[in-house]
């Protein structure tokens, strides 16, 4: 079987690896272009295309499949290709009824939730930010609605109350390849069972904002505990910006929402009278570091107000 794969980011990697390691064919990888990052503003390339070029794929990375000359070129390309099956996994891009049309098998997408729930960019994050128990990976049909295509296979997975999204990120990849073989080994076999999405389950995983990490201490613990881990959490000590990478759930206090109630632990006091504990921090100008070190250099008083 003869497959394209789409895909960019870290999170697509280990389904491009799965494909070639189960030794389908994969003559060609469509990937964003690369992009400027870091101070000096350096060409980086995605994470897709290393992978790619190392295992010798031909790596494609139009500005669209939409519209101009790159649409116009990529089409060429792939009709040249001919695949039975074009595999996409966080490419990035939405493709076009032609290339949706083209492979012999159609188009099939890997998405990190447990369809219809979380259809769109940002399912990781907001299953955290919402505080959801359980979550997975699904294969579906691709069409041109966003995520609306029937599922194919899903494996689901619990989330533990203290697993930020950078961790469940991680397992979802490699549970997204597992689901990714059997999926293209049922096309082989014959043995797909298509189902429709009930569209009135659906949820949509908008873009996250840089402004949704901003700590509201009047907000319940458990919130403020899930944007921590979610998207990340910054608040104001001192004037200065500290940002907060993990953290974990108190016990109650009496004390005023956004003080410290434990200077040797960095508890914090929430809206709903309990308390979250910051176990890993970055302080303005600094770097990241556990919290334990970050209060060897710098001491608090209970009652300290933080935001």
């Amino acid at each position: 079987m003869k497959i394209v794969f789409m895909g960019t980011p870290d999170f697509s990697v280990p389904c491009l690896k799965a494909l070639t390691d189960n030794g389908y064919d994969v003559p060609a990888v469509f990937t964003q272009p690369d992009r400027p990052k870091g101070r000096g503003y350096k060409m980086i390339p995605p994470p897709v295309k290393v992978t790619a070029q190392e295992q010798g794929i031909e790596v494609y990375q139009p500005l669209s499949l939409r519209k101009g000359e790159d649409a116009e070129n990529a089409m060429e390309i792939l009709n040249k290709i001919s695949p039975d099956l074009i595999i996409v996994v966080a490419y990035g891009q939405i493709l076009p009824k032609e290339v949706l049309e083209l492979p012999k098998y159609g188009c099939i997408n890997i998405h990190a939730s447990l369809l219809p729930e979380y259809r769109g960019a940002a399912p990781i994050q907001r299953c955290i930010l919402d505080g959801k128990a359980k979550t997975g990976v699904t294969s579906m049909m691709m069409e041109e609605g966003l995520d609306t295509g029937d599922m194919l296979i899903a494996a689901e997975t619990d989330i533990d109350e203290n697993e930020t999204a950078s961790q469940l990120h991680d397992r979802l990849a490699v549970m997204g390849a597992e689901v990714l073989i059997q999926t293209v080994k049922a096309v082989e076999n014959g043995s797909l069972e298509p189902k429709k999405q009930d569209d009135s389950l659906s949820t949509y995983a908008k873009m996250i904002t840089k402004e949704m990490s901003a700590l509201d201490f009047n907000d319940t613990a458990e919130h403020i505990h899930n944007v921590i881990r979610g998207i990340t959490g910054f608040t104001m000590l001192d004037g200065k910006r500290l940002k907060i990478y993990r953290s974990r759930l108190g016990g109650e206090t009496q004390a005023e929402a956004g003080t410290v109630t434990d200077k040797d632990s960095f508890s914090v006091a929430c809206g709903d009278g309990k308390t979250v504990t910051f176990l890993e921090v970055q302080y303005e100008g600094g770097k990241r570091m556990s919290t334990d070190s970050f209060l060897r250099g710098r001491k608090l008083t209970v009652g300290q107000k933080l935001g």
